[in-house]
């Protein structure tokens, strides 16, 4: 496996602040570009440098990057990077755990509604056909951005877990529904003229993915998300995308088990990929040793986990208690 490979490419650093989505909210991080490249640096006592979108970026030169960090004058602890789709070959020999993806491999939307979704997932299609759900694309604009924020402001919660969407400022909306406009494409599920979800499709170099997928709990009898999928799936075929990717397939300890039986029935599979683990600082040598890099939660006995994650739904439940008689 490769590791030194540095180029004669010169390897120019910008510091500066990068805004990301997380929970809801837009947060600043640190941010470092080198070669064209953003990374961003998370963590207030680990500082972890990642690809800012590395779902649709590569890192060419792992080991200029590194250098480059290390003469950033910002402190990094430990440099994290992917291989994408479709490279699940490990190509360096930096330490390396695997990745979950959610992937459904693409050849024709014939062939996926045949053989790669479940019975359920049929049935359920053609029962959204049948009650009259209608797909189609919807304008970037403020009657997307409208519709978004009603399905966002239904329910606080969400796979028994809490919405932070929920009660979004609409200024808010826009701003994190608005990115990647030029390569990105949205599709509505309506139901007498009313949005009842949505799916926002996002287009690299490789594959489509997922940045936004929901729909509104008083209508799931009507199965929108499962119509959703089946259009995602039509439009990469009818544009040759060979893979749509949906986040992650499995969460590990901590994960949904019914969003994980959904992308199962709707053809995606659990693609392993490279994840790359660097060390940068003496911090970060030890944190690695003590395979805390991840997470505590992802070193929690599996029993531990689950009995947190019950507690944390029973309190959901008795906060929340008139959304979980409401079937969410």
């Amino acid at each position: 496996m490769e590791k030194n490979m540095t180029s004669n490419k010169a390897a120019p650093v910008n510091c500066g602040r990068e805004e990301i989505n997380v929970r809801g909210k837009m947060t600043g991080f640190s941010a470092i570009e080198i070669n064209n490249v953003k990374i961003v640096i998370k963590g207030k006592y680990l500082r972890i440098a990642e690809v800012r979108e590395e779902w649709d970026e590569d890192i060419v030169d792992p080991q200029l990057t590194i250098e480059a960090l290390r003469k950033s004058g910002t402190r990094v602890d430990i440099f994290t990077f992917i291989q994408r789709l479709p490279e699940s070959r490990p190509k360096y020999d930096y330490h390396m755990e695997w990745d979950s993806i959610a992937a459904v491999p693409i050849t024709s939307y014939e062939h996926w509604r045949k053989n790669q979704i479940s019975k359920q997932a049929r049935n359920r299609i053609r029962k959204a056909e049948k009650s009259g759900v209608v797909i189609r694309k919807i304008a970037l604009g403020d009657e997307l951005f409208k519709s978004i924020s009603d399905i966002y402001n239904e329910n606080p919660i969400r796979q028994r877990k809490r919405n932070f969407h929920y009660n979004m400022e609409f200024e808010m909306v826009k701003k994190l529904n608005s990115t990647f406009s030029d390569r990105a494409d949205f599709i509505g599920a309506y139901f007498n003229d009313e949005v009842i979800g949505y799916i926002k499709l996002v287009y690299s170099d490789r594959y489509a993915r997922t940045m936004g997928i929901m729909g509104k709990v008083k209508h799931i009898d009507k199965y929108p998300m499962n119509l959703l999928v089946a259009k995602a799936v039509e439009v990469c075929a009818e544009k040759r995308v060979p893979y749509l990717t949906y986040a992650k397939y499995d969460y590990g300890k901590v994960g949904s088990d019914s969003l994980k039986e959904f992308k199962k029935n709707n053809g995606f599979e659990n693609i392993l990929i490279p994840r790359y683990y660097t060390p940068l600082s003496k911090y970060g040598s030890i944190v690695m040793m003590l395979r805390l890099h991840r997470g505590i939660k992802n070193i929690l006995p599996l029993w531990l986990a689950r009995t947190l994650r019950r507690i944390l739904m029973v309190w959901y439940s008795i906060r929340y208690y008139r959304y979980f008689k409401s079937g969410d």
